[in-house]
């Protein structure tokens, strides 16, 4: 990833508070012209600042209101074609691989709690799994954020 100066940084962090800011607006806001802005967003998407365009949508809206995460033993030689299959499963919203005892994290979204067994059942039943523990979410204490990095990132230049 390329090193953020100043203008990167600020550009991130209007986008951050306002994530459906235009180019104008946004060159507006710093004081750059539009082609600059357009030039650094497009330099930031290729370094891979950005993780997503996606909207982020509640999965409770959708109709699965249960969050939980499963922590996942593998056989390691298994890992691809394990990761492979978890990303057929939709109630699957996101996966880290970890180190330590646990290999993977796998966070998920259901209807009701039978959907989370049955769920937990299919990742269970995945060749290569060996071991699931499920932990429900009670709530979200803090949301994904970056901003205060972004503070460090701005402080160390």
């Amino acid at each position: 990833m390329a090193q953020l100066d100043s203008v990167d940084l600020e550009l991130l962090a209007t986008l951050s508070h306002e994530p459906r800011a235009t180019v104008v607006a946004i060159a507006d806001k710093l004081g750059l012209s539009r082609n600059t802005v357009q030039a650094r967003m497009a330099r930031l998407e290729r370094s891979g600042a950005f993780l997503s365009f996606e909207r982020a949508i509640s999965a409770s809206a959708l109709g699965f209101p249960i969050e939980a995460f499963i922590s996942v033993t593998v056989r390691q030689a298994d890992l691809p074609y394990i990761s492979t299959e978890l990303h057929r499963i939709p109630e699957v919203v996101q996966a880290h691989g970890l180190s330590g005892p646990i290999d993977l994290l796998v966070q998920v979204a259901c209807r009701d709690t039978q959907h989370l067994f049955d769920t937990d059942a299919r990742i269970l039943a995945i060749d290569g799994v060996e071991r699931t523990e499920t932990s429900l979410a009670m709530g979200e204490v803090i949301g994904y954020r970056v901003r205060p990095l972004m503070d460090l990132a701005r402080d160390d230049l």
